[in-house]
């Protein structure tokens, strides 16, 4: 949900006390666990470690993330794939074209380097 205009933007005052009198690129990635905090103009340039839950990921502020929320970019699930029969199938497939595109070039290289 957005928040109303009336209230302004929610900035986590821990983190500008943090950033406030440095430089950008300065300092390490600042940890923080204020996925909810939005991302102020004065934060461009800083590393911030955002908490995805388990562990800190470092996001690098630039000047188009500002306006969003820092948990945007410190995605809490991991997709590993959609499983399934044909999944595999296009994987094997996949791995023997590789495979075979990998036979012809060495063959080239190999006709070529006999001339």
């Amino acid at each position: 949900m957005t928040r109303s205009l009336r209230k302004g933007p929610y900035i986590d005052a821990k983190l500008l006390k943090k950033i406030s009198g440095k430089r950008p690129g300065q300092m390490e990635a600042i940890k923080t666990w204020a996925r909810e905090s939005q991302i102020a103009p004065e934060m461009v340039g800083f590393t911030f470690g955002v908490h995805n839950g388990r562990e800190h990921i470092e996001v690098l502020v630039t000047e188009d993330m500002v306006g969003h929320r820092l948990g945007e970019f410190s995605p809490t699930r991991k997709f590993i794939r959609h499983g399934g029969k044909m999944q595999k199938e296009l994987e094997t497939k996949k791995k023997e074209a590789e495979i075979a595109a990998a036979q012809a070039a060495k063959s080239v290289s190999e006709s070529a380097t006999k001339k």
